[in-house]
């Protein structure tokens, strides 16, 4: 976008028009605003949907990468246990990173939805009478 020519046409000295230098720093501003503010303001929204989300038995990872189980949840702190003998440690919700349990549940989902629309889209051509195209994988490759 070239808004030079918003500059040139102000006065010969080499002052641009006040109004606009407000057009250009309001364009500025709301650059900025879609840019950066917006979409920061969106992942801090999904992250605290995530952690007020964990349950007892979910598998969490913290900020310190320190892997475990959720055991007990309160109000603001969590006991997880961690490694095979057990340890348990205590943190604060806002120390979890991500929720492994939610991931694995939502991969799985995905999947599904993936296979059901190849199921559907098989269907759709058996009923027209076309056969449909068998995929091959890397697996039959070998």
């Amino acid at each position: 976008m070239n808004l030079s020519f918003l500059l040139a046409s102000g006065s010969t000295s080499g002052q641009g028009s006040p109004v606009t230098m407000i057009l250009l720093m309001v364009g500025m501003f709301a650059i900025m605003y879609f840019v950066m503010i917006r979409p920061q303001k969106k992942r801090q929204k999904e992250e605290q949907e995530m952690r007020s989300a964990v349950d007892v038995g979910d598998e969490i990872t913290t900020i310190g990468g320190i892997c475990g189980r959720v055991v007990t949840v309160k109000e603001e702190h969590l006991i997880i246990e961690t490694g095979a003998d057990r340890n348990r440690m205590q943190i604060t919700r806002w120390a979890i990173q991500q929720n492994n349990t939610a991931n694995e549940r939502l991969a799985a989902e995905r999947a599904a939805a993936k296979e059901a629309a190849e199921k559907a889209k098989a269907e759709k051509l058996a009923a027209k009478g076309k056969k449909p195209r068998e995929k091959k994988s890397k697996k039959d490759e070998d």
